[in-house]
């Protein structure tokens, strides 16, 4: 039987109410609204997509022109979460007893990069997107420049280590910060296989220009092959960020290439080896020297994975012996982004402002408001729709085997056999109590007979 979050003409009409928002308005009734629909529409094309079936969401988003809309939501987001945000966790009157609709706000972003990387593999997103793309290019690049500094990991290191304590995170705002962070490492991530689908679908001038010239892509991409943030190792074993979470990986599988760098090598070949780029790119002595650092990444074993790398190889031990013509100076009309620019020019000295207007009006809901949203927020996210969404069959949290069994107290953690369970439980027990102890908290304090 088909799972399905929503129907085509539901979708259609998500599609077609979607509009842009103000700063001022970010976490209002309405905003919450358009949240749970892209929300939906975000579930809808991710099982689409992943049952090969008729992705509408994508064709609507398409045929009505709303995916420059998406892109400025998302952006939109980033500039609150950069200039709202903090104030707001600074103010002292601000202590909220419900986080819902705040965190809510900061998950908006992930959402809509979700809903991006789903869609952008299409050729036709990428052309829809039109003029929304250098935004997106300039999106991506602040995204992968962080992470290639490794400046998101410390947002899953932080809760790593509250949770290694047991250390329940003490301040409704603390837990927004430490979520929030975390959450910008996963952003990151998806910003990466944005990036990619980008280069494989654009032949806009303007669009290779910001790419190569504007940012030079190429040598913030081989950052990332240098640094490998998506890789740790973690008490001597060699974990990997796959499907959302670490993993640790099997001495037989250490040199098997993941998704995301299957995503930063096919960026690089499209950059460096599509004639567009390469009659724009500048083969300077700085670039040339950081592009060289790739051939010793090049290895049989990871050409074997993605044999187009050949190519790629080739090309490398040609720049090696040799000095390219520089690219052609000529007179070009260079589209310029203006979403980021445009929502904080307009916003210029009014943040602290936005701030306590939205902990007045916005985010001190009434206790029938948080019943209301804690009903939607439950019939969204039920347990049996997220499962459906997964990529992959849970794994165990003992032994990382395909797990079919749920810790009944918690429902956060999966084992293979009760063997697995009972051996997992010192480390899983503070863990359990708190997540346990969250949702009794929640469902009596939000229950409709309270």
């Amino acid at each position: 039987m088909d799972t399905s979050v929503i129907l085509p003409v539901e979708a259609e009409a998500f599609v077609q109410s979607l509009e842009t928002f103000s700063v001022k308005e970010v976490g209002s009734e309405r905003w919450f609204r358009q949240h749970e629909h892209i929300e939906k529409l975000n579930m809808q094309a991710i099982l689409n997509a992943s049952a090969m079936h008729h992705e509408f969401v994508k064709q609507h988003l398409v045929s009505y022109g709303k995916i420059p809309v998406l892109v400025h939501e998302m952006i939109l987001i980033e500039v609150w979460k950069h200039r709202v945000f903090p104030i707001l966790c600074q103010l002292q009157d601000f202590n909220p007893k419900n986080t819902f609709q705040l965190y809510m706000v900061i998950h908006h972003e992930v959402t809509i990069i979700n809903l991006l990387e789903t869609i952008m593999y299409h050729k036709d997103s990428c052309d829809a997107a039109d003029d929304s793309v250098l935004d997106l290019v300039d999106y991506c690049h602040r995204k992968l420049t962080l992470l290639a500094s490794k400046a998101t990991r410390e947002g899953t290191t932080t809760l790593d280590q509250h949770n290694l304590r047991g250390e329940a995170v003490v301040s409704t705002i603390e837990e927004l910060q430490v979520q929030s962070a975390a959450l910008e490492f996963e952003i990151s991530l998806k910003a990466v296989s944005v990036l990619r689908y980008i280069t494989d679908h654009t032949e806009s001038v303007s669009v290779i220009n910001r790419m190569l010239c504007t940012h030079n892509l190429p040598c913030v991409l081989v950052r990332l092959i240098d640094c490998c943030p998506w890789s740790r190792y973690k008490e001597g074993e060699v974990e990997k960020y796959i499907s959302g979470r670490w993993q640790k990986i099997p001495a037989e599988d250490r040199l098997k290439m993941t998704k995301l760098d299957g995503q930063v090598w096919i960026s690089l070949y499209n950059l460096l080896l599509k004639e567009d780029c390469q009659r724009k790119y500048e083969f300077n002595s700085f670039n040339k020297n950081q592009l060289l650092k790739l051939r010793g990444f090049l290895t049989e074993v990871l050409v074997d994975q993605l044999p187009n790398l050949v190519e790629l190889q080739r090309f490398l031990a040609h720049l090696a012996v040799t000095d390219p013509a520089p690219p052609k100076k000529s007179l070009i009309l260079e589209q310029i982004p203006e979403m980021w620019n445009h929502i904080v020019s307009e916003n210029s000295g009014k943040w602290k402002a936005i701030a306590k207007y939205q902990v007045k009006e916005t985010f001190s809901p009434s206790e029938s408001d948080l019943r209301q949203q804690a009903q939607r927020l439950a019939q969204m996210y039920n347990l049996d729709l997220m499962e459906s969404l997964l990529p992959e069959k849970p794994k165990c949290g003992s032994c990382g085997k395909e797990a079919a069994k749920r810790c009944s107290r918690c429902q956060g953690e999966w084992y293979c056999h009760r063997e697995c369970q009972v051996k997992h439980w010192p480390k899983h027990k503070r863990a359990c109590q708190l997540m346990a102890e969250a949702t009794e908290k929640i469902q009596r304090d939000l229950h409709i007979n309270s």
